[in-house]
């Protein structure tokens, strides 16, 4: 019973978590198209299905049947090339009342498929609703019985993301990774500055019994100089290079000692996939100022940075893995802080959606970075990127996520078992 209690409650603080963090995201996306009069339909928690909806005048608010995740939809989202025959789908509507994909066709002298995909862009581009009875009418705004066609579609296209210039797309596009980083950097900041910090220096203040470095003859007090001839100013420095090694892998430790340099050879044991010498820092406090702490926000943010990018590189793979945690691993360090105090999780909160925002800079479809990348490339080549293409990359780039998400997934559920 006790079990069941704290897997409920890790499974509650993670639904509470995630939602505070897709909020901050998606809320920065739909700022950003409000801002630009952009149209949006839908704000909502957690992934597409039934939901409990809130209705305005404008969109929908509400939370989903499966609340983890969540998504604005913005009007004039669709990818591929725009149909030429929207403003005469607007036409039929606002001269014929036409709403159903057959009267459409007739009019248009098109199949029947494509007159459906027409009334289903102009719903999505909120140029059209729908009454209780299924009728449709235009929403355009002007005086829309003295415009032709292609005034109507101008018109209509206006207020969609599809009618945004190229950086007013990527801004929309950037905007939920800006919201994440700054909340994330502004929260450092005032941590920081309040609390202060641990800093670590490169002088050994722990030697672990039973361990490479123990056996090789290093001691307390001795100050890291450079491992393998790599020279080493910064503890952080040396967790980075031994995060690219392997255990049983054999390197050189040069440390200085009362003055003296002195070249240690060890033989590396394993931790949680990489190599593990058996040292540990002498901490110091730190207690910076505003300005000193918003430097230390924003050296974090990049070292983060760095540490997403190792996903690209095959030799740090499996070291920059093992650093990630999923779905489940959040919900555990999440119930861990709730517990702890709201400065321990405000400060987990900030710590996530720094690398939720780093994360979906990542140039992969479907993530924000990915979009971005097809945005330049549609701006180079003067066209959109074909609706089956754009599709086919987001398909491409949602297995690599989910699998990646498995193996998280995997490796947190079997660290938690052991």
């Amino acid at each position: 019973m006790t079990a069941a209690l704290g897997a409920l409650e890790n499974v509650l603080w993670g639904v509470i978590t995630f939602s505070i963090l897709v909020v901050m995201h998606e809320g920065g996306h739909f700022l950003a198209a409000r801002a630009f009069g952009v149209k949006v339909h839908e704000f909502m928690l957690g992934l597409p299905g039934p939901a409990i909806r809130y209705r305005t005048d404008a969109m929908d608010w509400g939370i989903t049947a499966i609340p983890l995740g969540g998504y604005v939809r913005i009007a004039g989202m669709e990818p591929g090339a725009e149909d030429p025959l929207v403003g005469e789908t607007l036409v039929a509507v606002r001269d014929n009342g036409t709403s159903e994909p057959h009267a459409l066709a007739r009019e248009l002298g098109v199949d029947e498929e494509r007159a459906q995909a027409l009334l289903l862009t102009v719903e999505d581009w909120k140029a059209v609703s729908r009454d209780d009875a299924g009728r449709l009418s235009l929403t355009v705004d002007g005086d829309v019985t003295a415009m032709s066609a292609a005034e109507l579609a101008d018109a209509a296209r206006a207020v969609t993301y599809r009618g945004q210039t190229t950086p007013r797309r990527i801004a929309i596009l950037s905007a939920g990774v800006l919201t994440n980083l700054v909340a994330a950097i502004l929260t450092f900041t005032v941590f920081l500055t309040i609390w202060g910090y641990y800093d670590v220096t490169t002088r050994v203040d722990t030697v672990e019994t039973g361990t490479p470095a123990a056996a090789a003859g290093i001691r307390d007090g001795d100050t890291l100089v450079a491992l393998d001839g790599e020279p080493i100013e910064q503890w952080t420095e040396f967790q980075a290079l031994m995060g690219m090694t392997e255990p049983g892998d054999s390197v050189v430790l040069t440390m200085d000692r009362n003055g003296a340099e002195m070249d240690f050879r060890l033989e590396l044991a394993d931790r949680e996939g990489h190599g593990y010498a058996g040292i540990g820092p002498t901490p110091v406090k730190v207690e910076p100022n505003v300005f000193q702490s918003l430097g230390k926000s924003v050296e974090l943010t990049v070292m983060t940075f760095k540490t997403v990018l190792g996903l690209f590189d095959p030799s740090r793979f499996s070291a920059t893995v093992a650093q990630f945690t999923s779905v489940v691993g959040v919900s555990v360090r999440a119930a861990e802080a709730a517990k702890a105090g709201p400065i321990d999780y405000a400060y987990l909160i900030a710590a996530l959606s720094l690398s939720l925002g780093i994360v979906n800079i990542l140039p992969l479809p479907p993530l924000d970075g990915g979009k971005i990348v097809l945005e330049i490339v549609e701006r180079v080549v003067g066209r959109p990127i074909g609706r089956n293409v754009s599709l086919a990359l987001s398909a491409v780039g949602a297995l690599l996520l989910f699998s990646l998400i498995g193996y998280l997934t995997y490796l947190d559920i079997t660290r938690l078992g052991g």
